[in-house]
């Protein structure tokens, strides 16, 4: 298998993976071998992961004092707590987090997972509603044949999902 993982801090593939535990949040990094080198992350003691994120992604303008207008937050703060210090944060260091958030996710909106129960659920009735249209439009149309056999196949669907269904209906 492949590592498809790039470094945070250059094009390179990434060989070393960091994680830290900050505050019962999980941070990653991951590394190419000379940037893990560069930033000293061989020794655990003096290694902050949110200092390797501010350096590889946030660049502070030159007078340092750039300020969230909603509550005052520095990149300063962000560099010493690894967290941000209201929503509006989000959206005034935007520019600068999205490019560290594409690095270590797919994408940089959250898009949140779907149970496989409720996955199968909604595919069974999706079938159930497919069948049952397929089944009107066969009847207008007066294709009995069809019509019998989307019946008999809505009748199966039905009773294979109807045992597992009737307790939870109670």
């Amino acid at each position: 298998m492949a590592n498809s993982l790039k470094c945070d801090l250059c094009p390179k593939p990434a060989t070393v993976h960091l994680t830290q535990i900050v505050n019962n949040k999980i941070h990653k990094v991951d590394l190419c071998e000379a940037c893990a080198q560069a930033k000293g992350v061989t020794d655990p003691s003096g290694f902050s992961l949110a200092d390797l994120l501010l350096k590889a992604s946030l660049n502070p303008e030159p007078s340092g004092d750039v300020r969230c207008k909603a509550c005052g937050f520095t990149q300063q703060d962000f560099k010493k707590s690894g967290r941000f210090g209201c929503p509006s944060c989000y959206e005034f260091f935007g520019d600068t987090l999205e490019p560290m958030l594409d690095t270590m996710h797919k994408g940089v909106a959250h898009t949140g997972k779907v149970p496989q129960r409720a996955l199968e659920r909604r595919s069974h009735y999706e079938r159930l509603t497919q069948l049952e249209t397929d089944l009107d439009q066969a009847i207008k149309a007066e294709r009995y044949e069809d019509a019998a056999r989307y019946r008999d196949e809505l009748q199966q669907v039905r009773e294979s999902s109807g045992p597992k269904n009737a307790g939870a209906a109670e």
